[in-house]
């Protein structure tokens, strides 16, 4: 675990990652996709993420267990958050320094379309292990 800083695209939004883990996610799932045109690659930074200039935060309730936010002011992306639990996930291009970063999880895996394929050698999690790994309440 390790802290990081980053910022939206215009600036008006800055963070502080206190305790984010070094590898990099990509979410294969159709709103990840919708929302940034393609997989939204991630770094996961638990609870303790404070932002600078909230008030240029929008909040989007994208599922009963999730919400995502962006920067009113440049459409930015700033998270994926886990709203019972409170854990962020911050797209990786947000933070300043990328150099400790690897990549070693793809989730969704049975929802990519297959017009892309990364060549990283990562774990795979389809649809139903994500559900049941965070939502169990969705399988009932």
């Amino acid at each position: 675990m390790s802290e990081g800083k980053g910022y939206c695209l215009c600036g008006a939004i800055k963070f502080t990652v206190k305790n984010m883990k070094n590898s990099v996610e990509a979410c294969h799932c159709g709103m990840c996709r919708r929302w940034g045109g393609g997989p939204l690659m991630c770094v996961e930074c638990g609870t303790d993420v404070t932002f600078e200039g909230e008030e240029n935060i929008t909040v989007y309730n994208s599922s009963d267990w999730a919400e995502r936010g962006f920067c009113k002011k440049c459409g930015s992306h700033l998270f994926y958050r886990l709203k019972d639990a409170n854990e962020h996930q911050l797209p990786v291009g947000l933070f300043e320094n990328q150099k400790n970063f690897h990549f070693d999880l793809q989730v969704f895996t049975d929802r990519k379309p297959a017009f892309y394929s990364f060549s990283n050698e990562t774990k795979e999690m389809t649809e139903a292990e994500v559900i049941e790994k965070f939502a169990p309440e969705q399988n009932t």
